[in-house]
């Protein structure tokens, strides 16, 4: 910690560049601060003038670690000017305490704000234990999280057909429409075993699914997007290159939503959404049954 700080300090640059519209955010958890990254990200969101540097100080489970993640926010903001925001899921009463006390921040605690009123609503005290959310406390959940991750993984972009039966869900689309990083949150975040396999050149020409996912058409769920965006994306990867021109790209997706219509698939357009809201919305209109919350 003595090394950031010392950095923070001997860059002013730092302070310099966080002009008026910027803020430094600290996520402080006794855990991995996934929970607290995605609560606080989201309320980031809503304000969409300001730019946030992030910052995640992650297992911070004992005294020691609390002082020092308190003196790495307070140490930001005498070399900023201004308060940090610190997210803290830290469960343990004291040193969130300390957290909430001791830091030159605005804190917003997790647990103050939810499980407070929840343990007045209820008449009960709650655990307090550290990790519940991404725990193995419930090892059902967990090793159904498990079993979906490497069947996903096994599965992306049609590299395995055998065992597709198996799939909750099979997402069809162009390449680099958001198949790969979709199945991959769906089998992480909900347990869900998602396949996917890409539309290419070939199946437009014979104007047919691929062989392999044709059984399992109630299973198929189709990805589009803009051809500007998709462009763009491709761009990136393969500059130059016929694969990425708008041209190629108009045309794929245009045959792919042909495809999709002619079997009569779901589609989502991908275009302006992230892959939160691509999954979450998968999950909900294939009505998908999820293991793990």
């Amino acid at each position: 910690m003595g090394g950031l700080v010392a950095d923070i300090r001997a860059r002013p640059s730092i302070a310099a560049a966080l002009m008026p519209d910027h803020r430094t955010v600290f996520f402080i958890s006794d855990r991995t601060g996934i929970t607290a990254e995605m609560l606080g990200s989201s309320l980031l969101t809503q304000f969409e003038d300001i730019r946030f540097r992030r910052i995640t100080i992650p297992f911070v489970d004992s005294v020691e670690k609390v002082a020092e993640a308190v003196r790495q926010v307070n140490a930001t903001a005498a070399a900023e000017g201004k308060r940090p925001i610190v997210v803290s899921s830290v469960v343990d009463e004291a040193m969130s305490e300390t957290i909430r006390r001791d830091t030159d921040a605005l804190t917003l605690d997790m647990f103050q704000i939810f499980i407070q009123p929840l343990e007045a609503e209820l008449g009960a005290k709650s655990s307090h234990a550290a990790g519940r959310s991404h725990g193995v406390a419930n090892s059902h959940e967990y090793f159904a999280r498990m079993e979906a991750i490497n069947f996903t993984q096994s599965h992306d972009d049609g590299a395995v057909t055998r065992d597709l039966d198996k799939a909750q869900v099979i997402l069809v689309g162009v390449s680099r429409c958001g198949k790969t990083p979709t199945s991959l949150y769906l089998a992480l975040q909900f347990g869900v075993r998602a396949a996917n396999f890409p539309l290419t050149p070939d199946d437009f020409a014979d104007r047919r699914l691929p062989a392999s996912v044709v059984p399992h058409r109630e299973r198929l769920f189709g990805l589009t997007i803009q051809p500007e965006r998709l462009r763009d994306i491709r761009e990136e990867r393969r500059p130059g290159s016929r694969y990425a021109t708008i041209e190629n790209c108009r045309h794929e997706i245009r045959e792919a939503e042909h495809l999709m219509q002619q079997y009569a698939i779901p589609m989502l357009d991908t275009t302006s959404k992230s892959i939160e809201e691509i999954a979450t919305t998968v999950l909900h209109r294939a009505k998908l049954a999820r293991h793990a919350y």
